[in-house]
């Protein structure tokens, strides 16, 4: 009773430990959202839409106002030079802009090149298009891909390369050289460079992110794909959007259109005060996660050690049994 697209697919690993999380009570690692409180001038922001006299559609492929303000931070932040009017795309969160870029670009037979561990829905993505992906590991300890078997996954029928920088869920940033052998690929074969950029403010430990787009001959062979939801604490408002050349971002309004119509207006609306925040929010941002992440791993840290160091015996005239093993 339903179609041959779906019946491969199952509920999202993601939501699903969300869901037994809450039922049991538990500390939510699974899914991407803070525990936090966004930016309370963000949260004022979305009071003043409430209020004001934006309750009904918007422009479908975003509000004026939005999108300046996101091509004004992709001048400040990289140095692109960004046409609020021709080049972005607004959509409801960074995973609808995703399948609609996908839709867009990609025919019946296309393949696409996607590094693993990834973002779980790029996969069912491709094949809603009717797409085939073809996967091309990152390997520990620090996620970097072999270029050759990248270089011999390219095919006659590759369309695009997909990739998520810093990376869900393993958190790599893609090196400068890394972004070059990526880029050289695209260039040499025709190919488009479709980034998920959504944890771009949340790096750790001195690194910087870097869009591909930024290099030689890569802005107009490259999807640039954000949204506000991780770095201002709003996973819920579901307000993302597409950086592309203006023929890419022709079929990505018209995919877009047909999809979802339109992003939230008064959330589009008070989206333009969290991408006007001062560089002070950004520092805050990143030493707020890394204290947290630094937190974390020097507990597990502390939990292997007590793990593996030796066993002491009891001596047999004593009751207490020997604790269990701690798990990881």
């Amino acid at each position: 009773m339903i179609s041959k697209r779906v019946q491969g697919f199952t509920e999202s690993v993601i939501r699903e430990m969300t869901r037994v999380n809450n039922q049991y009570g538990g500390v939510n690692l699974a899914q991407g959202m803070p525990n936090f409180a966004p930016p309370k001038e963000l949260l004022q922001a979305a009071h003043r839409a409430i209020d004001g006299d934006f309750h009904q559609y918007a422009i479908t492929w975003g509000t004026p106002q939005l999108r300046k303000a996101i091509a004004d931070k992709y001048l400040k932040f990289y140095g692109i030079e960004v046409d609020p009017e021709r080049h972005v795309t607004v959509c409801c969160g960074s995973t609808e802009t995703m399948l609609s870029t996908l839709l867009a670009v990609l025919n019946p037979g296309d393949e696409v090149i996607i590094f693993e561990p990834f973002y779980e829905n790029y996969g069912p993505g491709c094949i809603i298009s009717a797409a085939e992906p073809v996967f091309v590991p990152l390997e520990p300890p620090d996620f970097s891909f072999d270029p050759d078997r990248l270089a011999k996954a390219v095919g006659p029928r590759t369309r695009a390369i997909i990739f998520n920088s810093p990376n869900n869920p393993t958190g790599k940033v893609f090196t400068r050289q890394e972004l070059q052998l990526i880029a050289d690929l695209c260039l040499k074969h025709d190919l488009l460079a479709i980034t998920d950029e959504i944890y771009e403010h949340i790096i750790f430990d001195g690194q910087t992110h870097t869009p591909i787009a930024t290099l030689p001959g890569m802005a107009e062979r490259t999807v640039t794909i954000s949204g506000i939801s991780k770095s201002y604490s709003v996973t819920g408002w579901r307000v993302g959007y597409a950086v592309a050349s203006p023929e890419i971002s022709l079929g990505i309004r018209r995919a877009h259109d047909f999809v979802t119509v339109g992003a939230p207006h008064p959330l589009q609306e008070a989206a333009v005060t969290a991408l006007t925040l001062p560089d002070s929010y950004y520092v805050w941002l990143r030493e707020t996660y890394q204290a947290k992440r630094d937190l974390l791993r020097a507990h597990r840290s502390r939990r292997l050690r007590r793990l593996q160091a030796p066993r002491r015996l009891l001596h047999p005239h004593r009751r207490r049994p020997l604790p269990p093993a701690l798990p990881l």
